[in-house]
């Protein structure tokens, strides 16, 4: 998948010129600037016994030696999704290490303002168990990519969508009711920085929150990635599955693209009514058996989501009135 980004047209190759064609691509991309998040700790399969994500973070980028252009190039590459921002791939490194690797589809920034960027996302990234950890980046003429923590369990998308798609359940309401915490402290920990210096990015926005970008951990735990991306790429008209369940009208998923704390809690909003599996076609309320306590709070979950998606930007809680809301949970 990769390779074939960095594939020109070319003439037929004559005698003796077969053996200098693995070489050809990297010798054209001589400009290739790849950096590597020195302080941001990579915790592969085995390295910690005490790291509740060890199971789930594979990507090993602590040595700047043993990755490559060469080996991301050579290594097996798999689509894992596709939006307006780019396309993102699950990339098995020699070793058997496994990153997630988002290829942007057009970057907005200059190469030296991408790198400054990136570097700054993946400090405050470091901060938080609930964000997904930056690992890597490389930006160069044709391609431009960030690698970061693979997940096993996928998206929250892939876990709602191929459920419902067979008809099924995949998530009880204890596995549904610990992802939208874990999702609510991230949102929490970004909204709570503070404003920087630098006017050209915002770092208290997370800017693209969606079921997409929510990444599941083996004790369903939920880690928000392509935090801040959105000021890296522009938006590329693009037909996003992963904005829109099968089962729910189109106009009840619609997400606000502003890059705005507002725009984030909205976007919660529709995160948190996908979860609920809200509003249901049905005569049964949610997707999920409850008791009756349970359906209690599926219920003050549902009314939060409704003041998430309040039309009137202003009128939406903030952040931290949602965390004392869910505190009664």
């Amino acid at each position: 998948m990769l390779a074939r980004a960095f594939t020109k047209p070319r003439r037929s190759l004559r005698d003796g010129e077969t053996s200098l064609r693995s070489a050809s691509i990297l010798h054209e991309y001589e400009d290739f600037i790849f950096g590597f998040m020195d302080d941001i700790p990579v915790i592969s399969f085995h390295e910690s016994e005490n790291n509740h994500n060890k199971m789930n973070k594979s990507c090993d980028c602590t040595s700047e030696s043993q990755m490559t252009l060469r080996l991301v190039l050579r290594a097996s590459v798999g689509v894992m999704g596709e939006s307006r921002l780019g396309i993102t791939e699950k990339v098995v490194l020699l070793g058997g290490n496994i990153c997630a690797l988002k290829r942007f589809r057009k970057v907005s920034v200059r190469r030296s303002e991408f790198g400054r960027r990136i570097q700054k996302l993946a400090q405050v990234g470091n901060q938080c168990e609930f964000l997904v950890p930056i690992n890597a980046y490389l930006f160069a003429k044709r391609i431009k990519f960030v690698l970061y923590d693979y997940y096993p369990m996928g998206s929250l998308a892939d876990l709602l969508y191929g459920a419902r798609e067979e008809g099924q359940t995949a998530l009880d309401w204890k596995q549904r009711l610990r992802i939208i915490q874990s999702i609510a402290n991230a949102i929490q920990f970004i909204h709570s920085l503070q404003p920087p210096k630098d006017k050209h990015l915002q770092m208290s926005v997370h800017g693209n929150i969606k079921v997409s970008n929510i990444m599941i951990n083996i004790d369903f735990t939920a880690h928000l990635s392509d935090y801040g991306f959105a000021q890296l790429a522009e938006l590329m008209e693009f037909n996003d599955t992963g904005q829109v369940s099968p089962c729910t009208p189109p106009e009840c998923h619609q997400y606000d693209e502003t890059l705005s704390q507002k725009s984030d809690i909205y976007n919660f909003g529709v995160v948190l009514m996908d979860i609920l599996g809200w509003p249901k076609e049905k005569n049964d309320l949610f997707e999920f058996s409850l008791d009756i306590k349970e359906q209690k709070h599926a219920m003050k979950i549902l009314e939060i989501a409704l003041d998430c998606t309040n039309i009137v930007p202003d009128e939406r809680p903030p952040i931290e009135e949602i965390m004392n809301r869910l505190g009664t949970i």
